[in-house]
């Protein structure tokens, strides 16, 4: 009986390999790997240990790898202070070793439906550096202090030895949080945490409401996550956003912004995280204007935003798909170097400026750069790379994460293909997700699955609704091909 998990993972090897990523450790680094055997520790008196504050993770359900901890405390002006812990993971991978080699070489670990491929060793990035519940663990901790109305006031950088009390998971936190589930049982279990996590997700809303009203965008594009029942495909479920991922998500943003100001201030050449003002502009004006709304002339982000928040109050079910045609013309993430004294390069998508990458050093290597430079600042050493090492890893850390990317989106297709495999010849609701002179592109709104519509196509736009019958799967390539019927 074939197994679809090791069909999917057979492709997502072929894959990596296309795009010149490593889908194995090499002998050098297990044999380096042997020789560690413990967590690191340190006797610094610099050191502060915090193990006793109510830290806690709150991450996938199925995730081991964990890099950050985030607590709070409310201070008499009704400001909070918010510590996020990130994983201490140079302490153990030190630089140019055969482990950064590797780490180096593919920059990201590649999560795909048929296996993930960890940038370092699960040894390390699921134990030995990842901060795990009831473990004492090195940390870099970044504090900021945020006011009621969603202002960051001040932040700083130290050194730490935390101890995560409470291992969480979005779903359960979320449910809890909006009121739709119970307290998670380690939420119960351990005193005062109950009420730690709501603080949280107060401050986390206001950073977020205060990031809105700069101009961050609202998008939510459907990224189909797949389900096994042991080794066989049974269903693609959509991954949404909730209150966790929020509160998590909001507090990073803060940490990476905090991050950067800090090595800014001490002078050091850093890497910052920017998405460029849209060149491909006038084609969003253009999108708006469809739906009767005008967008001046200049990228605006926060026109753009009330754009969206309309549109996504008017049309829900077609909005991931306007989402998804925006995050195409805004153009992608790239990492590159920073010498600024003025305001950083910004990121258009977030609405911040002088924004890095920091806070997830087990899963993507510009994190752990980023962490040993901080390490070195913090007691007044030399920088650990060179403003040119700097400038060529920049580029090739961009590089990297796009090729990781597509080997993530060639493997949601191969799944998608696999699972409809059994159906050609059904019809099914779609809705059409792009129109141009390369093709039609339909996405099924059960289940959630694009594809290419091969008959059928013309006086089609964006956003039509139809009814398709599926003509034939390659599951190796990801294609999925469709008909129109009933014109």
């Amino acid at each position: 009986m074939t197994s679809h998990r090791s069909d999917l993972k057979s492709i997502a090897r072929r894959a990596m390999i296309e795009r010149d990523l490593l889908p194995d450790f090499s002998a050098a680094v297990m044999a380096e790997l042997s020789r560690i055997q413990t967590p690191a520790t340190d006797q610094s008196s610099s050191l502060r240990d915090l193990r006793e504050l109510l830290w806690a993770s709150i991450d996938n359900d199925d995730s081991r790898d964990l890099d950050q901890l985030t607590v709070a405390k409310l201070q008499p002006n009704r400001s909070v202070n918010i510590l996020v812990a990130i994983a201490d993971v140079d302490a153990l991978v030190t630089k140019d070793s055969a482990l950064d080699a590797h780490a180096r070489h593919n920059t990201t670990s590649v999560y795909t439906c048929g296996d993930l491929f960890p940038m370092l060793p699960e040894k390390l990035s699921t134990d030995l550096t990842s901060l795990g519940e009831g473990q004492d663990r090195l940390a870099l901790v970044i504090e900021f202090v945020v006011s009621e109305d969603g202002t960051v006031l001040s932040s700083t950088l130290y050194r730490a030895v935390v101890h995560n009390h409470a291992k969480l998971a979005y779903h359960a936190v979320a449910a809890w949080l909006s009121g739709t589930g119970p307290a998670p049982e380690r939420v119960t279990d351990v005193p005062g945490l109950d009420a730690q996590l709501r603080l949280q997700d107060q401050v986390a809303q206001r950073l977020r409401a205060r990031r809105h009203q700069q101009g961050a965008l609202s998008l939510e594009t459907i990224e189909p996550h797949a389900v096994f029942d042991g080794e066989t495909l049974t269903a693609l479920t959509v991954e949404e956003k909730n209150r966790a991922k929020e509160l998590i998500e909001d507090f990073m943003i803060a940490a990476n912004q905090a991050t950067a100001s800090y090595l800014k201030s001490k002078g050091i050449p850093s890497f910052r995280r920017i998405l460029r003002s849209p060149e491909r502009w006038q084609r969003i004006i253009e999108v708006a204007a469809r739906w009767g709304e005008s967008l001046p002339g200049e990228p605006n982000a926060q026109a753009l935003e009330a754009f969206l928040v309309k549109r996504r109050q008017a049309d829900p079910l077609r909005f991931p798909d306007l989402s998804l045609a925006i995050v195409k013309l805004i153009g992608r993430g790239e990492y590159v170097l920073d010498h600024s004294t003025d305001d950083a390069p910004e990121h258009f998508g977030l609405a911040v400026k002088g924004y890095t990458h920091s806070t997830a050093p087990n899963r993507r290597f510009p994190d752990l750069i980023t962490q040993r430079l901080v390490k070195a600042a913090l007691v007044g050493a030399p920088a650990p790379y060179r403003p040119d090492e700097l400038e060529f890893l920049a580029g090739h850390c961009t590089e990297k994460e796009d090729d990781a990317e597509r080997v993530e989106r060639q493997l949601r297709k191969s799944a998608a293909a696999l699972l409809l495999e059994p159906m050609v010849g059904q019809r099914f609701d779609a809705i059409v997700t792009g129109a141009s002179n390369k093709g039609t592109w339909v996405r099924l709104l059960d289940p959630p699955v694009e594809g290419k519509l091969t008959t059928g196509a013309n006086g089609l736009d964006v956003g039509d609704t139809l009814h398709v019958q599926l003509v034939s799967t390659n599951v190796e390539r990801g294609y999925i091909d469709f008909s129109r019927v009933g014109m």
